[in-house]
């Protein structure tokens, strides 16, 4: 996910400070990595630089000072070239648990167990997921943010459920390699 370009998104609807980008940051994804306050800093002054965002002043509001920040036109037309471009498939699968799996062959260990493993904790987490989204009250963000990892978790459900069954098989061929 680019940062730049969803605080870019967030600021197109008006000015805003650091602190409240970050809030709307986490409400809006909700199951994405809460973002680091320095994080939001750092690339609100790379966009600053790049002339995609400006400062637009500064508010109090009751506290401490705090720098506005405003999407400039440069930075609506990247918003809007970036929010039209399809996200290609990733060209390279990186997948751990399948690391873990050969790892756990060359040296001996033992991949099956892993992979049982594995599965409850991927399973945890779903019921946790569903826990969230169908919390009473829960807003449509959090329900389809969980729905997407949901989706994924099952996938990698799946993916250790075939896995397992061609163990021996693999176990053969990492063995000759």
């Amino acid at each position: 996910m680019s940062t730049r370009h969803i605080l870019l998104g967030l600021l197109a609807s008006g000015p805003s400070h650091g602190y409240d980008l970050k809030r709307r940051h986490d409400e809006r994804f909700p199951q994405a990595r809460p973002l680091a306050y320095g994080q939001v800093y750092t690339t609100l002054q790379r966009l600053v630089r790049d002339d995609l965002a400006e400062i637009d002043g500064t508010d109090a509001d009751g506290g401490p000072e705090r720098t506005m920040y405003r999407c400039t036109t440069d930075g609506t037309r990247e918003l809007t070239r970036w929010a039209g471009e399809i996200a290609p498939p990733a060209p390279f699968v990186t997948n751990e648990i399948f690391a873990k799996v050969v790892v756990s062959i060359l040296t001996g260990g033992d991949a099956e167990a892993y992979l049982k493993a594995q599965r409850t904790a991927h399973m945890e987490r779903m019921r946790q997921l569903t826990a969230v989204k169908t919390a009473t009250g829960v807003d449509l963000s959090t329900v389809l943010s969980a729905d997407y990892a949901l989706n994924h978790l099952d996938a990698d459900l799946r993916w250790m459920t075939t896995t397992a069954a061609r163990l021996t098989t693999l176990t053969a061929e990492v063995d000759t390699a």
